[in-house]
């Protein structure tokens, strides 16, 4: 439970009996946490090991039989001579063609511009402003939720926002910055709209699903469905924990726990001149929304094929996304003024491209890691034997999907990024998933629940230290302890009505998105 403010005594929150219970806990996970290597490490470490693993399992023979089929599969030893050439003459390509670059690139480029022109900055300002005082709490947190269609921009621009908002209507500061940090980490995964996380994850999880089967094709928008509905019950979920939970914890602030400046800080409109551009950009969206309908509904429309099918579409998924945030962002640069001529742009997008510096060098060295992974045969093995434990001990599908889950929401506590984790979990769980009749497209759904609960909880978050420096504006002595603890609330009620509403949503047999099965036929 939070223990930020107890106004009789605040010393007494330190020796609070939750705290002491909690504390070890989150001791030891900031320890654990501290001792992983960069991600980029991590990705070179596995990326050594598979050829050195590889090596004494093919002395040992081992093999497995794909269901289905009556060859063998065994161990492709990566240290003989015609294999280390091959990783050397191959690692350009492994890098250009690894799935997920492109389609995040591209992404970004759209992104960068709504984001740098200033239009996602005021649509969740007025998003949030906009909402009625008693509704905030869930106004926030939606904002949050939305706030994943420009990647982390929620992190840095929402969370101060709501702590300002909950200010300016006399309630307690952190209780908004809890609703906002609740619904940009916690509701990642979630969203209205497609994001650049669809593409990113749907790249590595047709690199896993392509070991079982080639011609299964996922696409970008697998999980959208799936990701509404979640966008509503993160919106509620938050809304109620903060109204029940945190904001009653927190008590009355008390502004002298709090920096000087913090007592007159009142809300930030957006300009008149930045909402005349906001209308103008919202009307280019609905207008580009309009066109594409136009050119996917009609039997012969241009983005359907032959056969009549909307294959065109879905490969063009990704330049669309980009297009759907390029030019509501160019309409507002222009109309308000942050957008003067083609250089800014120019520099806008480059701008972007340069913060993705990071993610570039992580892509070669996990694009190294799925290439040998794939040649030495290791992932497909760990399947079928994963398979066939699972198969022995009798899990049926949902407390297979909630164990996964459970699975993946602790391995965030100690490796933050969420496209680090599933580069290296989808290789595993994908294929052996598949064999015991659960689409990729499932398996990604469930992996995102359990990435997204636990993002506002680990200190390993790379944003936190952002989020703790924030709320320390409003109380100097906050520390990690005490910020997490607020959070657990969010966490678990995320979880657990996540876990069973993926479970309903299985049992009533709703497809995830558009083509997505919740069944492969093993």
């Amino acid at each position: 439970m939070p223990a930020f403010v107890d106004p009789e005594p605040p010393k007494a929150i330190p020796g609070d009996r939750r705290s002491r219970l909690l504390g070890p806990f989150l001791n030891a996970i900031e320890k654990l946490g501290n001792r992983l290597p960069d991600p980029l490490f991590l990705y070179l470490g596995l990326a050594f090991a598979v050829p050195l693993l590889s090596w004494p399992l093919a002395a040992l023979g081992w093999s497995k039989t794909l269901p289905g089929r009556d060859e063998a599969i065994t161990v492709v030893n990566l240290l003989t001579a015609d294999q280390i050439q091959r990783m050397f003459t191959t690692a350009v390509d492994n890098f250009v063609r690894f799935p997920p670059l492109g389609t995040v690139l591209v992404a970004m480029l759209g992104i960068g511009v709504a984001e740098r022109s200033g239009f996602i900055r005021t649509f969740l300002q007025v998003l949030v402003s906009a909402g009625p005082p008693k509704l905030i709490s869930a106004v926030v947190v939606f904002a949050g939720v939305m706030s994943s269609m420009a990647a982390d921009v929620g992190y840095v621009v929402l969370t101060p926002l709501g702590a300002v908002i909950f200010l300016g209507l006399g309630r307690h500061p952190l209780a908004g910055l809890c609703a906002a940090f609740a619904g940009v980490a916690g509701g990642f995964s979630a969203n209205l709209f497609l994001t650049s996380l669809d593409p990113l994850l749907v790249g590595f999880t047709q690199a896993a699903t392509d070991l079982i089967d080639p011609n299964h094709v996922v696409r970008a928008d697998a999980n959208y469905y799936f990701m509404i509905g979640s966008t509503v019950l993160v919106t509620v979920l938050g809304w109620w924990v903060t109204e029940r939970i945190v904001e009653p914890r927190l008590g009355q602030w008390d502004p002298s726990r709090g920096d000087a400046e913090t007592a007159e800080l009142a809300p930030v409109a957006p300009s008149p001149a930045e909402r005349r551009a906001l209308r103008a950009a919202l009307g280019s969206l609905v207008l580009m929304a309009v066109l594409f309908l136009g050119l996917t509904l009609p039997e012969s429309a241009l983005f359907r094929d032959e056969a009549g099918t909307l294959a065109p579409f879905v490969g063009a998924l990704v330049p669309v996304i980009a297009l759907g945030f390029l030019v509501p962002g160019l309409v507002f640069g222009l109309v308000a003024g942050s957008i003067r001529d083609s250089r800014t742009v120019a520099g806008m997008t480059a701008d972007t491209m340069a913060t993705m510096g990071a993610y570039i060098v992580l892509a070669f060295a996990a694009a190294q890691f799925v290439a040998y992974f794939q040649w030495s045969n290791l992932g497909i093995l760990l399947a079928i034997s994963g398979a066939e434990g699972l198969e022995r001990m009798g899990l049926g599908t949902l407390p297979l999907l909630a164990a996964f889950i459970v699975l993946a929401a602790g391995i965030n506590l100690v490796l933050g990024s969420a496209s680090a984790k599933w580069g290296i979990m989808a290789q595993v769980f994908v294929p052996m998933f598949m064999l015991l009749g659960i689409s990729p497209e499932l398996t990604q759904a469930a992996y995102r629940v359990g990435d997204s609960c636990t993002n506002m909880i680990t200190p390993l978050n790379p944003y936190f230290p952002i989020i703790l420096a924030f709320a320390m504006k409003y109380q100097r002595d906050l520390g990690i302890g005490t910020l997490v603890s607020a959070m657990v609330p969010y966490a678990l009620a995320f979880g657990v009505a996540w876990i069973l509403f993926l479970g309903v949503w299985v049992l009533l047999g709703w497809p995830l998105g558009p083509g997505a099965p919740l069944v492969y036929p093993s």
